[in-house]
């Protein structure tokens, strides 16, 4: 049963403007044209075969770091140790896609077209609004592997909005039994459905600054899912367990609107 919770909240708007690239953090975001964030996914690397260059195709990218500046104006894009080959260059964001076509085309060592989009380039092109999870979510999932926090969970999983004041998966219920039933709930001032507990790819056990792979991260994550699902989440949505926070829609009447840490989260 769906129940709402007075103390659920806003506690964290990360973005990524560049599709598998770092994260900023922000204290408040617009609801972009497509649903989405505005600038998360805005860029997106495709190689010459028309495919994306991203963590589930390649684990370089990990080694990539990408900085941005207050606004998200610009980002520096380098290699840490590896400067002599790709040195650290400034791109104006979101404009300056030749010239950082150039630089990942150095760093890969094949032609890369990087592309912007004010809709983003989402996974999934459904239900393409911000994914959520909670807070408590990502701190019991750092405890099941030794040396990991909840920030590296963060980057590992790499969602967009994040909830406290709730207990861990309390996510799963935005999400209904029925495939085509959506829950809708608003935070702040903006309307969502919830669509579908996220299946999660190759990325997260990956160290999102190596790209080096946790041994056996998928079962004990899985296994750990199946164990601890709690008696609100929909089972029958759960094909598998390697799944991880709510994917959303957003409609087209929600763009513009602003999202603020802080804000209420209603049911």
């Amino acid at each position: 049963m769906i129940s709402a919770n007075l103390s659920a909240r806003l506690a964290n708007i990360r973005i990524h403007p560049i599709k598998s690239l770092d994260p900023i953090q922000v204290n408040e975001v617009r609801i972009g044209p497509g649903g989405g964030l505005e600038f998360d996914r805005a860029w997106a690397l495709y190689s010459a075969d028309g495919q994306w260059v991203n963590g589930k195709r390649t684990a370089a990218v990990h080694l990539i770091r990408a900085a941005f500046a207050p606004g998200i104006s610009s980002v520096t894009l380098s290699v840490p140790g590896d400067s002599r080959k790709v040195p650290a260059k400034t791109f104006a964001f979101p404009g300056d896609t030749a010239a950082a076509s150039q630089w990942f085309s150095g760093f890969f060592e094949q032609p890369i077209t990087v592309r912007y989009s004010r809709e983003g380039f989402p996974d999934d092109t459904i239900a393409n609004g911000p994914t959520i999870v909670s807070t408590a979510t990502l701190e019991a999932i750092s405890e099941l592997f030794a040396g990991m926090d909840s920030d590296e969970a963060r980057r590992r999983f790499r969602t967009t909005l994040e909830i406290d004041g709730v207990p861990a998966f309390w996510e799963d219920q935005l999400f209904s039994e029925e495939e085509r039933s959506a829950v809708r709930f608003r935070i702040g001032e903006v309307n969502f459905e919830g669509s579908n507990p996220c299946a999660r790819c190759p990325v997260p056990p990956r160290s999102p600054s190596t790209g080096e792979i946790i041994p056996g991260f998928q079962k004990r994550f899985s296994d750990f899912r199946r164990a601890s699902l709690p008696a609100w989440s929909p089972e029958s949505r759960f094909d598998h367990y390697y799944r991880l926070a709510t994917n959303t829609r957003v409609a087209s009447t929600e763009s513009g609107k602003i999202l603020r840490v802080g804000d209420p989260l209603d049911i």
